[in-house]
């Protein structure tokens, strides 16, 4: 009883990457929340730190999370920490010794590793700093090959690289759990992506949005901007069965132009199902087809577990839709129906995530996501700008910087009721949820801000050359 009391108030430390710092909060929340776990940092959490301690995990939590995040590197079950070497000291002997004792017996192998975040420890200090350790009772055998248990002695010398302190502002020490998915970004880099487009999505970011979506196994996940299908290898890669629709042509069929240097036309098998077949998931994958994403062709009814997507915004990918401006558009005469490429037309950024909005509130199972690109000018955002729907609850919104001037942010949001006949003209009863008009200009203003930072540039060359 005494084992699982001790075992039950233990708390584990994360260490996370140092980028797309966001993006990890709502990334870890989401992991929890699929365990049924609520995210519960100690105090003195910090967001920006490289490491967070949590409470009121199990070690089959922490490997779940770590199966999964692209944001963590590693997890260590915490057995102690302080601001001192000193107080590390006090805080390890007065961690219960049954939780330690099965890992230190005399046939146990293990190994001490030393982290330091900000700051680069000589070999020999590193080497003080493992003996400086010896009042723990190891009784086994070092390995450093392959030790049978890992452990670790973290030091903080907080953010700032230009103003590293001499002593670590806090210490940790804790046996090893497991490590991220860090590699998933190497091992699925778009350079080496077998089917690529101009806006393909980075594979650490496709990862991420697969997270904030709660992607799990069995899930069928949709697209429908699915252009060369990276969020379906990642979606894919977690167990989900995947689909997508877009409306070019050429991209769902694997035709036309290559988007790779020194190749000017697509391969005969460069498609969608090969960059799945590449990563060993081809059995998840549903199917893809050219559909307008105004005017979508699904039954009325709940389907997705997920929809993730990344919306043209008019800059490398045009927005259009299927119609024309002309009251009435047919076919030429003598053209036969069923060749007739249909006329497109302008598709706005403030449409476009109504519908997509209202297409996710109709079918998105209860419970399921909306995960999103919403590209912005900084310099005019401000939250009001974020589309809301009647049905849909904001869960996050992250923001990675594009330029000096503009942004994008990763819009997550969850399905929390079925949609109502009033829900369709909320728009006229409740301002929270009419289009924000100002992201139909998101091209001209992204363009003007390269304009105004081209001729700063030519300026201050024409200064120096006076």
């Amino acid at each position: 009883m005494a084992a699982f009391s001790s075992r039950s108030c233990l708390q584990y430390l994360l260490h996370l990457a140092q980028d797309n710092l966001d993006f990890r909060l709502p990334e870890i929340k989401a992991l929890l929340a699929l365990r049924g776990k609520p995210f519960r940092p100690c105090e003195n959490f910090r967001e920006k730190s490289p490491f967070w301690c949590l409470d009121g995990l199990s070690e089959e939590d922490v490997r779940s999370i770590m199966a999964r995040s692209v944001c963590a590197k590693s997890a260590f079950e915490l057995w102690g920490h302080g601001q001192t070497h000193s107080e590390l000291r006090t805080s390890l002997l007065n961690f219960p010794s049954d939780i330690m004792s099965p890992f230190m017996h005399k046939d146990s192998t293990y190994r001490i590793n030393v982290y330091t975040f900000n700051k680069t420890l000589q070999f020999a200090d590193r080497i003080k700093r493992i003996d400086a350790l010896e009042y723990l009772p190891f009784e086994g055998t070092v390995s450093l090959k392959n030790p049978q248990h890992i452990f670790c002695l973290l030091e903080d010398y907080g953010t700032d690289p230009n103003n590293i302190p001499e002593h670590p502002s806090y210490i940790y020490f804790g046996r090893w759990i497991a490590d991220g998915q860090r590699d998933l970004i190497r091992s699925h880099s778009v350079k080496n992506r077998h089917f690529i487009g101009n806006t393909s999505m980075d594979a650490g970011l496709s990862f991420i949005m697969a997270n904030h979506a709660r992607v799990k196994q069995d899930d069928l996940v949709f697209d429908p901007f699915v252009g060369t299908g990276s969020l379906l290898v990642a979606c894919s890669h977690f167990g989900a069965y995947v689909c997508g629709t877009d409306i070019d042509y050429n991209t769902i069929h694997g035709k036309g132009r290559s988007s790779r240097k020194n190749q000017k036309w697509r391969g005969p098998d460069e498609n969608i199902r090969a960059n799945l077949r590449q990563y060993g998931t081809q059995k998840m994958y549903v199917d893809v087809m050219v559909s307008d994403a105004s005017k979508p062709v699904w039954r009325d009814a709940a389907l997705f577990d997920a929809i993730i997507t990344d919306p043209p915004y008019g800059i490398r990918e045009a927005t259009r839709r299927t119609g024309s401006h002309k009251d009435i558009a047919k076919p030429a005469e003598g053209v036969f129906e069923e060749s007739h490429v249909p006329v497109s037309q302008a598709y706005h950024l403030s449409d476009i995530f109504t519908d997509l909005l209202n297409f996710s509130a109709h079918h998105l199972v209860m419970g399921g996501r909306l995960v999103y690109w919403l590209p912005v000018y900084r310099p005019e955002y401000c939250e009001e700008m974020v589309p809301l729907h009647p049905c849909l609850q904001l869960i996050s919104n992250c923001e990675q910087t594009l330029s000096s001037h503009t942004s994008r942010r990763l819009i997550t949001m969850e399905k929390i009721k079925e949609p109502e006949e009033f829900d369709s003209l909320a728009h006229l009863s409740d301002p929270r949820f009419s289009a924000y008009q100002g992201h139909n200009a998101f091209r001209e203003k992204y363009f003007s801000g390269l304009n105004k930072k081209s001729t700063k540039e030519n300026n201050k060359s024409d200064v120096s050359g006076d």
